[in-house]
């Protein structure tokens, strides 16, 4: 027997520093993708912070506001019953990575760093993140105390 499922993948008008205006733009994608029954809703790479940061990468503060957005979107019940994958930077053993966060009814299921940074033409992500090179394994995250 066959069981189909509906994906939604976003491709969002999203503003570097924006976290108020890409946090809307997020959930009203997730609202949308709920009411065309998708059960997972694909967001755009670093959709949290807006990809275009540059070298305010570099600043905690923009992993720290990701985080805050990250929180209400864990807080907001309207949101649940759909598997989230939503992009932001991370810091894990105070080394930067550029990571998919994915979410189901106001848990974190996977953070998943980049392994493979695009780093040509106009592309300089090794400048901002690192790449995750632990293939096939894992490890425990604190999360912020916010988060937990």
């Amino acid at each position: 027997m066959v069981h189909y499922t509906t994906v939604a993948t976003c491709a969002l008008n999203q503003w570097a520093l924006d976290f108020e205006g890409n946090y809307q733009r997020i959930r009203e994608s997730i609202l949308r993708a709920k009411a065309l029954n998708a059960r997972l809703r694909v967001g755009p790479e670093l959709e949290i912070p807006g990809y275009g940061c540059y070298d305010h990468f570099l600043e905690r503060d923009t992993v720290q506001h990701s985080w805050d957005v990250l929180a209400r979107l864990l807080e907001d019940r309207s949101l649940d019953d759909i598997l989230i994958d939503t992009g932001m930077p991370v810091l894990h053993r105070d080394t930067r990575y550029n990571c998919r966060v994915v979410i189901l009814n106001g848990k974190i299921v996977l953070i998943r760093p980049k392994m493979y940074l695009a780093n040509d033409g106009n592309y300089r992500e090794l400048r901002w993140f690192v790449g995750w090179t632990k293939r096939a394994e894992t490890e425990d995250f604190v999360l912020p105390r916010f988060i937990a």
